[in-house]
């Protein structure tokens, strides 16, 4: 697969270390955190980029009057079918956004023919990357994988998602301060575990009332744990004689409140900037609408402004060239909302008839691109010439 997706980065150009203004460090490394093994990480994560996915990316041509039309429709099926061989657009844009908050960093690379046409788009995950440039200044990433390959690719073939771009000039800075809510989510996670197995075993002191021998009394202690504190004793009772006596010690078992494990849910949700009803799909229309504009709009925009300058060069997007990331934001409305806002726009010639349908996730028909539009609005020069031709009749 690395000699599939390189194949054509076998020169490796002569760089240099790039020179950054703000940062000390021009090398980023995965954060080693382990944020992903958290449960309730993961699980928020998860909930992010299965919506994201959705995103429909869509090569388009915009004028100058604000028209556009579909563009190539090989590099539309790239984005929205399949980007490489080895994954659907759903999956690529998963990674992606995945990645994007795990790491605050998220690379894909784009292999290109000797004409400068799109061939595939492939996520990259890498132990670490540093950028480097060459005598003409040209920046590249060198980037260093888990089975010991490394890669030098230049910075214009490579798609770069950043999170809290703050410290460094180049890249995202790490989920470090989520640290604390993690370890004691961890904690919390221990605890309860060892909480139920510490009350499920007996404890006890067991008192024998006459002077035993060492190893006589050692002897009787491992005849007493193998007769009554074993699986196979599932009456939970322990009889004893004159010779012994037994005395349980009730030890004090933590107890996590409900509310210090939705306090650290909630801390590593806001983080994330997405809400525990979004998490389990019980939200209704205005959570869903603000979660989009608040997490999945900034992504969308961030993956179309990315490949469309990474895709296009200055000439091409001169043109109108662009990469589109968007999403049916209605489609996840309730049907009450989208019947009247078809209602609201119809009679204002504003949608056509495929797409009123598309938006109650109905098949387009056909000559179902005219648009319909009531009588009773009228343009506005030609209320203007209707009402001086009535003013020169009075």
């Amino acid at each position: 697969m690395f000699e599939r997706i390189f194949k054509s980065k076998k020169t490796v150009p002569k760089t240099v270390q790039t020179e950054l203004i703000n940062s000390t460090s021009n090398m980023f490394s995965a954060w080693t955190g382990n944020a992903y093994e958290n449960d309730i990480y993961r699980i928020a994560i998860d909930a992010i980029a299965r919506n994201a996915a959705k995103l429909k990316g869509s090569h388009i041509v915009k004028y100058g009057n604000h028209t556009k039309c579909e563009g190539d429709c090989k590099l539309n099926r790239l984005l929205q079918v399949q980007p490489n061989p080895y994954m659907s657009a759903f999956d690529m844009l998963y990674k992606l956004v995945t990645h994007y908050f795990l790491y605050n960093n998220a690379f894909a690379y784009i292999q290109k023919d000797d004409k400068g046409h799109v061939l595939g788009i492939y996520p990259i995950k890498a132990l670490n990357v540093q950028f480097l440039q060459d005598n003409a200044e040209t920046l590249y990433c060198k980037f260093f994988f888990d089975a010991g390959q490394e890669v030098i690719l230049p910075y214009s073939e490579i798609i770069h998602l950043r999170r809290n771009f703050n410290d460094n000039d180049l890249f995202g800075a790490p989920n470090t301060a989520l640290n604390p809510a993690l370890e004691l989510a961890h904690t919390q996670n221990k605890g309860m575990s060892a909480s139920i197995k510490s009350s499920a075993n007996i404890r006890g002191i067991l008192k024998f009332t006459q002077i035993m021998a060492p190893e006589k009394l050692k002897q009787e202690k491992e005849q007493f744990i193998k007769d009554y504190l074993q699986i196979a004793n599932n009456g939970g009772i322990v009889a004893t004689d004159q010779k012994t006596e037994y005395i349980p010690i009730t030890g004090s078992n933590l107890v996590i409140d409900e509310k210090q494990i939705g306090a650290i849910k909630v801390k590593i949700y806001d983080y994330l900037g997405v809400s525990e009803r979004i998490v389990n799909s019980s939200y209704t229309e205005d959570e869903w609408a603000a979660f989009y504009e608040s997490t999945i709009e900034p992504i969308a925009l961030q993956l179309s402004l990315e490949f469309t300058r990474k895709i296009f060069n200055e000439r091409e997007q001169s043109f109108g060239n662009q990469i589109l990331f968007e999403s049916g934001r209605l489609q996840f409305s309730s049907n009450a909302t989208k019947i009247n806002l078809i209602s609201q726009l119809i009679p204002y010639g504003l949608l056509t008839i495929n797409q009123a349908l598309e938006i109650l996730n109905l098949p387009q028909v056909e000559d179902g691109d005219k648009r319909l539009q009531t009588l009773n609005v009228v343009d506005a020069q030609k209320a203007n010439k209707y009402q001086l031709s009535e003013a020169k009749e009075k």
